[in-house]
């Protein structure tokens, strides 16, 4: 097993409940600024390590439980081949050119305007959970999640296109972000009260679970949502209903500006996992292949019908919230202590020592990630804003609303 990746298990074997359906209604919860001026609390060092050679790390249980009812040892790890190895890299550096020119390019020369949310030094995560994804899973990622949605099928185009509020964009200029979604992609559009997404990630793997393919849904979220009630009540439902869904916290040590010392007790959030009923497992988040490895795990057992497992990615967010935020609650040292810990440039180096690919393949990698860049930029910028006319299509559906006509195709009314 790689380092990075730890496992709290939980004790209890499935038991029989009985329950009664109760409406999901999450609790809207501000997650408001913590300010403590030069009294901040400083965000833990969570790794000490930051090799990516392999090394097997014991599993333990949490206190307190019957060690005879503990569920067995997750299986040895699969290696990645040299292709899966060389996608994740591209990937990993496809996102992180993409969120720069989005946030340190496109936004500071006023042609996004709005919030810019990006995932830097956060890449791994996306990327090592993601891959594993096949036909008919479901992908809910959050709003620093973006090669997820690359990864389950939008072009660069459609990004880009959505970022700068063009009407070929995937909301139709509607918004600029990443708050899109599409079906026949398998991605879940993400809800701005962050953690609303966690109950309907229950729902798709229920009905996942019904259809008996096998499928999985991978639900992505930070540490300050795992505060709010709608959480509680999803990863409750999912332990309970054995749903194949796969909770995934990028714990970045900052809700805007709360260090996860003033947002909850514990050290690991993965402890909650045995509390619920499912494994809860802590994984270096800035390791792509200890991602992988857990993501994978988590991934066959749902397959298997399992249920669900809580994986806690520990990671830093190596810019402020969003691009306004110059993040000064922030001490420094930290931005420098993690910068060592970068997830991409770790992941370079240990697929150079391993003889996996050569520099010259590297230089032609960012090359060809540049190329595509530029492209889709410029398609962006060619394309059309919305027509103001189109402002309240879809908002209410009339008997000649737009998608209307689309679904009339097809022999459905609409009224």
């Amino acid at each position: 097993m790689r380092r990075g990746i730890s496992y709290v298990l939980d004790s209890a074997k499935s038991r029989s409940f009985a329950c009664a359906q109760d409406d999901i209604l999450g609790t809207f919860f501000n997650k408001l600024p913590v300010w403590r001026g030069s009294n901040l609390i400083p965000a833990p060092d969570w790794t000490t390590e930051p090799e990516l050679r392999r090394m097997e790390i014991p599993r333990t249980l949490t206190g307190n439980h019957n060690t005879g009812n503990a569920h067995p040892r997750p299986a040895p790890p699969t290696e990645p081949t040299a292709e899966t190895l060389k996608r994740m890299l591209y990937y990993l550096k496809l996102t992180r050119e993409c969120e720069h020119r989005i946030e340190r390019v496109l936004y500071r020369q006023g042609k996004i305007v709005g919030g810019v949310y990006v995932g830097r030094g956060q890449e791994a995560i996306a990327v090592g959970a993601t891959i594993h994804l096949r036909e008919g899973d479901v992908s809910l990622p959050s709003h620093r999640d973006f090669a997820a949605f690359v990864m389950r099928g939008f072009s660069l185009k459609d990004i880009f296109c959505n970022w700068l509020g063009r009407a070929e964009g995937p909301s139709r200029g509607r918004e600029n972000t990443t708050h899109i979604g599409d079906l026949t992609r398998g991605v879940i559009p993400i809800i701005s009260p962050l953690g609303d997404t966690c109950p309907v990630a229950c729902g798709v793997a229920l009905v996942q679970k019904q259809r008996g393919r096998g499928n999985v849904s991978l639900v992505h979220f930070g540490e300050g949502t795992t505060s709010r009630g709608d959480v509680h009540e999803a990863m409750n439902m999912a332990a309970v209903w054995k749903l194949p869904v796969i909770f995934i916290c990028n714990n970045n040590a900052y809700a805007y500006s709360t260090p996860t010392a003033a947002q909850f007790a514990i050290e690991d959030l993965a402890e909650r996992g045995p509390a619920y009923g499912m494994p809860g497992v802590k994984v270096d988040g800035n390791n792509v292949l200890a991602v992988y490895e857990a993501a994978l795990q988590a991934v066959e057992r749902a397959r298997r019908g399992g249920g669900p497992t809580f994986i806690e990615c520990k990671t830093f967010r190596m810019t402020g919230h969003s691009a306004h935020d110059a993040a000064d609650y922030v001490p420094g040292d930290l931005f420098e202590h993690w910068e060592k810990k970068d997830p991409i440039a770790r992941f370079e180096k240990e697929l150079l020592a391993r003889s996996v690919i050569q520099s010259e393949e590297i230089d032609a990698m960012m090359s060809r990630i540049h190329h595509e860049v530029d492209e889709a930029i410029a398609a962006a910028e060619a394309a059309p804003l919305p027509d103001p006319g189109t402002a309240v299509e879809g908002v209410l559906c009339k008997e000649r609303c737009w998608w209307g006509h689309k679904a009339g195709e097809h022999g459905r009314a609409h009224s």
